[in-house]
């Protein structure tokens, strides 16, 4: 259950940060409203999902799939271009917490 909370976690932040883009500097009411709810609502999650996985290791798939998330919806919503160093970094991100998982595990003990 806990990678469920986290899944949701990581779907309302980046649904937040793809609308903070379309909000035009909070600008826009619909999609500031959305940027602040997804937040909220990803913390709530996040923080039940911390109640029984370690932090390090579970904030690094969280941040990481996050950034992947927002860089994917960056070119399908916003048609942002894709090169090479910044699928690179994407891949580094992945192998980052892959590392990260090797060493200290997400269930806490």
């Amino acid at each position: 259950m806990p990678y469920v909370l986290l899944a949701f976690a990581i779907a309302f932040e980046v649904t937040a940060t793809l609308a903070m883009r379309a909000s035009e500097g909070m600008s826009r009411l619909g999609p500031s409203v959305l940027v602040v709810a997804g937040y909220l609502i990803s913390f709530v999650f996040m923080a039940k999902a911390l109640t029984s996985l370690n932090v390090g290791p579970v904030y690094a798939i969280w941040s990481a799939l996050g950034t992947i998330g927002a860089f994917v919806g960056g070119v399908v919503l916003f048609d942002e271009q894709v090169r090479p160093l910044t699928i690179a970094g994407a891949v580094i991100i992945v192998l980052g917490v892959i590392v990260m998982n090797l060493g200290g595990g997400v269930s806490r003990g």
